[in-house]
């Protein structure tokens, strides 16, 4: 090698060198995720359990990935519009749900005609595993739920009964009507666009009774008399209120009941599929904030859920419900 030549050939070794690491520079920032603000998309209005989940749970999310976390409203459709529009965004990590997907995300599909699948969706923790209650408020004079039966039975319009239209508290009213023999198409049905106008019309007396989430009731807990837990085992949270199975028993009939609604963190599948890295980042920044003590403390005094089920868990009982929902799609069209 002559003397000459060492420097040309140290040259080119360094413009080698600069043109990988010019190209390496835009790989290595297209990877660096996340590197700007990420939004949790709720599928409806502000106010309800899933709207104060989002931004209960957004400065610990923030905290734990490093980015600014801001919620976005987009309701409407029974979530056909959010969940469309969330299937719309682009596969990068920056917009996630928070969701009640058991049983909305299968109820929609079922009841109007949306053009995703259940399983386009990924359920990455769903702490909140509600039931349906059924609860009047404090000032009604309605004192059990025997009294509801006997009224409906002598005359199924003597009671304005509120719902949430294609909804797990729907099935269960109408399981509940055919026990007892009432009709329910006679009966005076309200319906509610989501679970905090329904609870607000039942805790200021706007209707007679009215069958919502019974974690959602918590915070007006005092403002109402719970009547009927659509449950087999009793509640901390209600320790006092009948459930269906005792309820059943007593009358004569094989209880029957789906479970409520099961809210949570939600992405896409073709995320997962797409993204694994950046999905495991998420995965990981949503577990610290759900496990986070002051996460747990703040979430707790707000009666909010945090438990952590994961995705293996959140998408098995999400599944479990999409089953039940479809089992049940003539009670849900029918009214």
């Amino acid at each position: 090698m002559t003397a000459t030549g060492t420097p040309m050939l140290r040259r080119r070794a360094l413009l080698a060198a600069g043109t990988g690491l010019a190209l390496a520079a835009p790989a290595a920032h297209a990877q660096a995720y996340p590197d700007r603000p990420l939004t949790i998309l709720v599928p409806f209005a502000t106010g309800g359990y899933n709207d104060r989940l989002a931004r209960a749970m957004a400065p610990f999310v923030q905290k734990h990935i490093g980015q600014p976390v801001t919620v976005m409203n987009r309701p409407g459709g029974g979530t056909v519009l959010g969940n469309t529009f969330f299937l719309q965004q682009p596969d990068d990590g920056y917009m996630v749900m928070v969701h009640s997907a058991g049983p909305y995300i299968p109820v929609s599909i079922l009841t109007r005609n949306a053009r995703y699948k259940a399983d386009d969706f990924w359920m990455i923790n769903l702490p909140s595993r509600d039931l349906t209650l059924m609860a009047c408020a404090t000032g009604k004079p309605t004192q059990s739920v025997d009294e509801v039966v006997a009224s409906l039975k002598r005359d199924p319009r003597s009671l304005s009964v509120g719902l949430q239209p294609a909804s797990a508290d729907l099935i269960n009213f109408a399981l509940f009507c055919q026990a007892h023999g009432i009709d329910r198409s006679a009966v005076r049905v309200v319906t509610y666009d989501g679970g905090g106008p329904a609870r607000n019309a039942v805790a200021g007396g706007h209707v007679d009774v009215g069958l919502v989430g019974g974690e959602g009731f918590l915070p007006i807990k005092d403002r109402i008399r719970p009547l009927l837990m659509f449950t087999d085992a009793k509640d901390s949270e209600y320790p006092d209120t009948p459930i269906l199975t005792d309820h059943a028993r007593a009358a004569g009939f094989e209880p029957q009941f789906v479970e409520g609604s099961q809210r949570g963190f939600v992405t896409s599948k073709r995320f997962v599929d797409a993204q694994p890295e950046r999905y495991r980042i998420l995965l990981q920044a949503i577990e610290r904030a759900t496990k986070d003590p002051e996460c747990v403390t703040t979430l707790g005094g707000q009666q909010l859920a945090t438990t952590w089920y994961g995705p293996e868990a959140s998408n098995r009982a999400y599944l479990a419900t999409a089953a039940l929902m479809e089992r049940y799609a003539d009670l849900l069209r029918s009214r």
